[in-house]
């Protein structure tokens, strides 16, 4: 009789060890997968600064006479485009952030040629709220490029997390997939550079 209280007692143990931590992993990878969904949110706020710093940037160029409206309005639709694009933080897959980066990309673009259009009006290299708006843009460029930087590490440890058995049956079992990671476009090692500095 004792015996057996002794092997119903060993077994209540290790089965409240497996729910334990089986509670444990699943509540580390909602903590993880939170974490990254939270730094998401930092990347989208960078990007929106950039967007409204733009939008400041043409009001200001658009005041220069004669400056060329084919660049603004390259832009303006970038622009446009970009902000439109948006992701579901939670269902992150490597499509959506995919368009996401080429909404970017394409304002970055239309952002680059904008710039190198400026060396031709000198009034507007000059215009103080012109240089402060390009340092603020140069800073932002900055701060995204760091909160991408943050988020592809919180996401890539929850995505091995996930993988590392024996914590994939928890994964699997609570439905935890990966999350996508930002990567370089292709060609982007040899993408023309932005220069701040007239």
């Amino acid at each position: 009789m004792k015996k057996t209280y002794i092997v119903l007692a060993i077994v209540f143990v290790g089965l409240l060890s497996i729910v334990g931590w089986f509670v444990g992993t699943n509540n580390r990878f909602v903590e993880m997968k939170g974490n990254a969904t939270k730094q998401w949110a930092n990347v989208e706020s960078s990007y929106q600064r950039r967007s409204d710093l733009i939008g400041n940037l043409l009001n200001t160029v658009k005041g220069a006479a004669d400056f060329e409206r084919n660049t603004l309005t390259e832009v303006v639709e970038a622009r446009a485009k970009a902000t439109s694009t948006t992701i579901d933080a939670s269902q992150l897959d490597a499509a959506q952030l995919q368009a996401f980066q080429a909404a970017q990309g394409q304002l970055s673009s239309a952002l680059s040629r904008l710039l190198v259009t400026v060396e031709r009006y000198p009034e507007l290299k000059a215009n103080q709220n012109f240089l402060e708006l390009q340092s603020q843009l140069e800073g932002t460029e900055n701060r995204i490029n760091v909160e991408r930087n943050r988020y592809n590490n919180l996401a890539g440890d929850y995505n091995i997390a996930i993988k590392k058995i024996p914590a994939s049956i928890v994964a699997n079992f609570g439905g935890f997939t990966e999350v996508a990671l930002f990567q370089a476009e292709s060609g982007a090692e040899a993408a023309p550079e932005v220069n701040f500095n007239f």
